[in-house]
């Protein structure tokens, strides 16, 4: 017919692009579950059958204490939950059947966690919860749904993520963008993550019903001088930052600002770690953090971390995973910060119970999963 134009066909010069399923989507889905789990269960203990049928609270009058900031916390909460459930799904199944099976998702982790609660003394399940908690469930999938198509395959971050990082950059990503949060958590030292011995001496005491400390046996006893706490913290502090950065360096391509990216990522972790004290403690006590032990860690981990990431990337993979190994030994050997005890008895949890409980199992794990990402097989898989 005059005047038509035959339709475009794609040529091998401009071949059709399928799209792909987000690794990063998928492992951050996994990260946010295991967040509600902990934040909802937090803290793991007392745990005794009161009696109750598991579903009563479901059928129980709506509850009557409860504020607008509970009700706000547990619909955020679960919004990322949707938006990522739809994201992982993504382009296998897409629109309303990503929304639905987002909202179920929602729906089933929420009940779980309110049937849960019901073998715990110190907390309450509730409909009010579950419900809120549906809510944003379903508010984070209709998010999801509508932003899918132009977050994972238009997106500008999408081009960016590919021209700035390997291939191999997914899993990292994820645990790379939680090490900010996970200063959120007060912690003994700068950049103490990983301090895991405490927790297993509670355990272990309340298991064996005898007061046992595993850092003090595998001290010996010893106490440290005001100049070995110094240096312990420069240490920790040193170990982490070059261990850190140094892990980010080995994600980056060529074309990528290897220099501006992990001093935005240094800047920001240290920012959230500000704003943390200010918050939990007083706002005097925001730069608290600021000891002579923190400033010379950060300055010899920069200095560590510029040195050793003009090495080829394997070797930065292996120098990174050896001084968060150091790190962590060194955070786990080292007594309680006095200085720090006598900041923290000043720390009233209040309404933040939960958050920080999801903040302390940052803290806790996040060197390990840093460690399982420079240590995973991919980096050993060759690419064409």
């Amino acid at each position: 017919m005059a005047g038509s134009t035959a339709p475009e066909k794609m040529t091998p010069q401009h071949p059709a692009v399928e799209p792909e399923a987000s690794i990063v989507s998928r492992g951050a889905l996994l990260a946010w579950l295991f967040l509600i789990v902990y934040a909802s269960l937090y803290p793991f203990t007392g745990w005794q059958h009161v009696g109750l049928p598991l579903q009563a609270y479901l059928f129980a009058g709506m509850p009557r204490y409860w504020t607008g900031f509970d009700a706000t916390i547990n619909v955020l909460g679960y919004i990322p939950l949707g938006i990522l459930a739809v994201y992982a799904l993504h382009p296998r199944i897409r629109n309303v059947a990503a929304m639905l099976l987002a909202l179920l998702l929602g729906i089933v982790v929420s009940g779980t966690m309110e049937t849960l609660q019901t073998f715990l003394p110190n907390r309450v399940a509730s409909n009010l919860d579950f419900l809120t908690n549906s809510l944003g469930a379903l508010v984070g999938a209709v998010i999801g749904s509508r932003s899918s198509h132009l977050v994972l395959e238009r997106s500008r971050l999408r081009h960016v993520r590919h021209r700035w990082f390997t291939a191999e950059a997914s899993r990292g990503l994820i645990i790379l963008a939680l090490w900010p949060l996970a200063q959120i958590y007060p912690q003994g030292y700068l950049f103490g993550n990983g301090q895991i011995l405490p927790i297993l001496s509670e355990w272990l005491s309340a298991w064996l019903d005898i007061p046992i400390d595993l850092g003090d046996l595998l001290r010996s006893g010893v106490q440290l001088s005001a100049e070995q706490y110094w240096l312990a913290e420069t240490v920790i502090t040193a170990c982490q930052v070059a261990g850190a950065l140094l892990a980010l360096h080995c994600m980056l391509r060529d074309k990528a600002p290897r220099w501006l990216l992990p001093g935005a990522w240094l800047l920001a972790a240290l920012a959230v770690k500000t704003l943390a004290s200010a918050l939990l403690f007083k706002p005097q006590n925001a730069f608290a953090w600021v000891t002579a032990g923190a400033m010379g860690g950060l300055l010899l981990g920069i200095a560590l971390s510029t040195m050793l990431a003009r090495l080829r990337p394997p070797l930065q993979r292996r120098c990174a995973a050896a001084l968060l190994v150091i790190a962590l030994l060194a955070v786990n050997l080292a007594p309680p910060n006095p200085y720090f005890v006598a900041t923290l008895e000043t720390w009233v949890q209040g309404k933040f119970l939960n958050f920080n409980g999801a903040a302390q199992f940052l803290s806790l794990l996040w060197p390990f999963g840093a460690l399982w990402f420079l240590l995973h097989a991919t980096h050993r898989t060759k690419r064409k």
